[in-house]
């Protein structure tokens, strides 16, 4: 029978953000599991394992093998990411600021290029200088795109619109 380190799992262990195993959220195993209608003995005979092992597993704070984790993806019959928990903050700090400061800079530059007033434009251009020396690789990113008005759903793009030779198709079939 394979060996399951239940002694980690059942521990707190610490991890880089601060937060322990048993205050972190890793997978959804009993709720897919409850939600499937396949019992713990069920999943304990499939895998080969005793009903208090899959217990222990089903704990979301546990700690597995991502090994363990395609077992129960294959037993379960549903997509991997359905047994994995999101992160609550998609992106770390730094990265989450330099986005942000992105979007500012396409901001200003869409208002430095649309805008026919000198002092606007002047200011557009200062915040562009302070911008940049913030972060200097602000430098290369663009304005937002002002192409024209977004199409309704019910509206065709200007592909729709035109027409191809019948020739074309009949070439395709050759």
């Amino acid at each position: 029978m394979e060996r399951l380190n239940c002694v980690a799992e059942s521990q707190s262990t610490d991890r880089p953000d601060g937060a322990t195993a048993e205050s972190t959220a890793l997978h959804r195993l009993a709720a897919v599991r409850r939600q499937q209608g396949i019992s713990r003995r069920t999943v304990a005979r499939r895998l080969g394992m005793e009903v208090s092992q899959v217990k222990a597993q089903e704990r979301d704070s546990s700690d597995l093998l991502l090994s363990r984790l395609y077992q129960w993806q294959q037993l379960l019959e549903v997509p991997i990411t359905e047994l994995l928990v999101e992160a609550g903050d998609p992106l770390s700090e730094p990265v989450l600021k330099r986005a942000q400061l992105v979007r500012v800079m396409k901001t200003v530059l869409a208002i430095l290029e649309t805008s026919e007033q000198e002092p606007i434009q002047r200011m557009a251009q200062t915040l562009v200088e302070q911008l940049t020396e913030i972060m200097p690789e602000l430098e290369g990113v663009g304005p937002w795109h002002a192409v024209g008005e977004r199409r309704r759903r019910d509206e065709y793009g200007v592909a729709a619109e035109r027409r191809l030779a019948d020739s074309v198709f009949t070439d395709i079939g050759d």
